[in-house]
């Protein structure tokens, strides 16, 4: 079930306080509103820059995203940045080439990796995901892979 209070508080931190990995926080005067950064990144989490975002109008998508537990996710890629933020639930992303991975724990965001195959796996618990994609219209978010 769609946890519209999480994505909502999410999506008002970003708006707020743009996308952040806690770095920096400000108070805004007597209103009490605080601003957290939970991620701020020209690189995906591998190290990878990210390209210019692709050309035309843009189109942001956010996904809520549940992932059963003990599973593995096909191999796909992304044609286009987007950050992926751990609601609940620990996730290993790995690389289809070059073995690398990452765990990833509640609070945790993830500068995805743009036009390269990767998968992530659950372990003994589901994991919930929001994702934020900055692409255009009628791009697709990702596509899978077939394994080989």
């Amino acid at each position: 079930m769609f946890k519209p209070g999480s994505a909502c508080l999410l999506l008002a931190m970003i708006t707020l306080g743009g996308c952040v990995t806690a770095q920096t926080s400000s108070t805004s005067g007597a209103s009490g509103v605080q601003s957290t950064v939970l991620l701020k990144s020209s690189s995906s989490w591998d190290g990878v820059s990210y390209d210019a975002y692709p050309a035309s109008k843009p189109e942001l998508t956010v996904v809520n995203i549940k992932i059963p537990a003990n599973t593995a996710l096909k191999w796909h890629e992304h044609p286009m940045p987007n950050a992926a933020y751990v609601v609940s639930g620990h996730l290993t992303v790995e690389t289809r080439e070059g073995g690398q991975s990452i765990l990833l724990k509640p609070g945790d965001v993830l500068p995805e990796m743009v036009n390269r195959q990767h998968r992530g796996l659950t372990g003994n618990t589901a994991v919930e995901l929001v994702v934020f994609y900055a692409g255009t219209p009628g791009m697709p978010l990702s596509s899978s892979q077939r394994d080989k």
